[in-house]
């Protein structure tokens, strides 16, 4: 990467115990050549594990309850993985690092869900979580895939597919992806505009409806009005709340123990 040319970032999004470090791993060992400086940036609440020695450049964001991501870009970087944090809202997290990428000489590459299929299987209700994450996503990697029954694995890849999904879903096998060049490829597959350089606008009547002028076709006049396209799982009702809710994935999850105080 020249000096003119900004880092690429990719976001990683799932469930804390999803493997998403070991994916990382392999991504990084095999998707970059000898001038590319691929870095880690892992969310301040994710506890350190042993793998983040095999990691590159590895440092932390933070995210203040009530405030926006702080994250230096590590000097020379060409690839960042900004890992979330797998206990918090992926809805939220994305809001936030949307503030947090425009203000950042950097660009999208790609935004990667890795998927805990025993846990997603074992908890029907997490569907709509991970729905959100596929919203954002380019890809979703199936991974914790043992004892899975294949017809849940079939059924859950047809709910995607039965609404055309565009996001490229892919196998882990062994903390390992096929073909790591194809999931970094920076080309988007994501269903969200948030982070498309010009957002659409969409013609609205007076009720706040989408126009699609078949009133214009048959002497109807109508008052209408343009706006720009709001991304639904950021739309918030008159109470804050956001208007697409999902669960609180720390439900689910086994339970950080306190550390020790000696």
């Amino acid at each position: 990467m020249n000096s003119t040319e900004k880092p690429l970032v990719y976001v990683i999004l799932g469930a804390a115990g999803s493997g998403r470090r070991e994916v990382l791993l392999d991504l990084i060992a095999g998707g970059f050549g000898d001038d590319d400086r691929p870095v880690v940036l892992l969310a301040a609440e994710e506890p350190a594990a042993e793998i983040d020695a095999k990691l590159p450049g590895v440092a932390r964001w933070v995210w203040p309850q009530a405030g926006s991501i702080e994250a230096d870009l590590p000097e020379g970087a060409t690839h960042i993985f900004f890992v979330t944090d797998g206990r918090r809202s992926p809805v939220d997290q994305m809001e936030a690092f949307k503030a947090w990428v425009e203000m950042k000489p950097v660009e999208l590459g790609r935004v990667l869900t890795v998927i805990n299929c025993q846990l997603a299987a074992k908890h029907p209700s997490l569907r709509a979580w991970y729905e959100a994450c596929v919203h954002f996503s380019d890809v979703a990697l199936l991974n914790r895939r043992e004892g899975v029954e294949n017809k849940w694995l079939s059924d859950f890849r047809g709910f995607f597919d039965d609404q055309f999904v565009p996001c490229l879903f892919e196998f882990v096998k062994g903390g390992r992806v096929k073909n790591p060049a194809l999931i970094l490829d920076p080309q988007a597959r994501r269903m969200t505009h948030v982070f498309d350089d010009e957002l659409e606008w969409l013609v609205v009547d007076a009720e706040g409806s989408e126009d699609d002028g078949s009133d214009a076709e048959i002497g109807v006049e109508e008052e209408v009005q343009v706006a720009r396209e709001e991304e639904p799982y950021f739309v918030r009702d008159a109470a804050g709340r956001r208007a697409k809710r999902i669960v609180e994935i720390a439900e689910f999850l086994p339970k950080i123990e306190p550390a020790d105080p000696k």
